[in-house]
């Protein structure tokens, strides 16, 4: 199948740029590869790339459509800041409070420091769960089973994954120990997130779901976004495959991978819930570049947005190194502090994050930039697909003016 790609008319050369963009798609896609992608691109307030390639399912029999719905995952994150943020704004809470202030059973933390998941060995935390250590992963809360065996093991056996409503998410998590101190490593892990979602639902009096849609997803437009698809729109909901030992592909055996269109989770996941389109997200990568403007609504003040995208671990004392070289975290996102470190085209300054099924999006403020790629495969078996995200983001920087 032909890609069907538009290409912004920017002189010859520029073109030709972009057109290796679109090559690039399409080699990424078809048998044996990623089943399809839909890519955005907007520049100082333009569309200069965007277009479909390959197919909705890897068998190839399902045309892929520009407004097809991908399960984001953990680029729900992102949009769990906002929210957070917007309660910050308007004086309802502050990014240093301590959790306990608003789930109070998270008050007197403590740490694991020795034993097995049978008898751990806990020590008091020598401070407490802030708002700003949830949104920056350095709560304490941690899966590592090779780093923290222990806390790992526990966790695991809370059984995040069952639970049925993000009060009940903070109930399992309020009777576990933490890996580390607050404040002292970067473990990325889902339940922070869970957790400020949960604390929307608290300050805010509303379901996690109903706050995004009154205060994010209205005003933005974003209709084909949320944490279940109406069964009218679920045929545009892409197939998602997952790798097998044998480098073939498989439909993976997710809920929402055997019935497209359901609850990811059993809740409404505040770290990896949503479902989107590119369109969608664009909206609300563009109100974040924007200073948190669309159009005539203002979301964010332009300070907040600033401090959502500033590297936050520097400032711990002593700071908190980010696993990526060149790269530090904002609230909700990696920021890069060092382009030549990271080793990858881009500017210091630059936010964004991506899904564990193969979805991604930048936003460069200093060169009024968005970039979203959206695929949809969960990486597995001993021979999975390579991410396409480092080339993506190159040819988009090669590109641009």
């Amino acid at each position: 199948m032909l890609a069907a790609a538009c290409i912004a008319p920017a002189g010859a050369r520029d073109d030709d740029r972009w057109q290796r963009l679109g090559g690039f798609l399409q080699d990424s896609t078809g048998s044996g590869r990623f089943p399809g992608a839909v890519a955005l691109v907007e520049h100082r307030g333009r569309i200069v790339f965007h277009g479909r390639w390959g197919h909705a399912d890897s068998s190839g029999t399902r045309p892929l459509r520009e407004d097809a719905i991908f399960r984001i995952y953990s680029m729900t994150k992102p949009v769990t800041s906002v929210a957070v943020l917007m309660l910050m704004e308007e004086g309802r809470l502050a990014l240093d409070d301590p959790l306990s202030r608003y789930l109070p059973a998270f008050a007197d933390r403590q740490v694991v420091v020795g034993g097995d998941a049978r008898h751990p060995q806990l020590a008091p935390s020598p401070r407490a769960i802030t708002l700003r250590h949830l949104l920056t992963h350095t709560s304490g809360l941690a899966a590592d089973s090779a780093a923290h065996p222990v806390a790992t093991g526990l966790l695991d056996a809370a059984g995040i994954d069952a639970a049925t409503s993000l009060e009940d998410v903070a109930a399992r998590l309020a009777t576990l120990p933490l890996a580390d101190a607050p404040g002292t490593h970067f473990h990325y892990e889902g339940s922070n997130t869970e957790l400020l979602a949960r604390v929307v639902e608290v300050v805010s009096g509303q379901p996690f779901a109903q706050f995004l849609q009154q205060r994010i997803f209205d005003p933005l437009a974003m209709r084909d976004t949320g944490f279940v698809v109406p069964a009218a729109q679920r045929a545009r909901v892409v197939e998602l495959p997952t790798g097998t030992d044998d480098g073939r592909l498989r439909v993976a055996g997710t809920p929402s991978a055997l019935s497209p269109g359901v609850r990811l989770k059993g809740y409404d996941s505040g770290a990896g819930g949503l479902y989107s389109t590119a369109a969608d997200y664009l909206a609300f990568a563009r109100m974040l570049r924007d200073d948190g403007r669309a159009g005539a609504c203002r979301l964010l003040a332009r300070k907040t947005v600033d401090l959502m995208m500033a590297d936050q671990l520097g400032g711990f004392v002593p700071s908190v190194p980010f696993p990526a070289p060149g790269e530090g975290f904002g609230l909700g996102g990696y920021v890069v502090v060092d382009p030549a470190a990271r080793g990858k085209l881009g500017s210091a300054g630059q936010f964004g994050w991506s899904g564990a099924a193969s979805t991604y999006f930048t936003i460069d403020r200093r060169e009024r930039l968005v970039a979203i790629l959206m695929l949809q495969y969960l990486p597995a078996g001993s021979r999975p697909l390579a991410s396409p995200s480092t080339r993506f983001y190159n040819l988009v920087y090669q590109a641009i003016p």
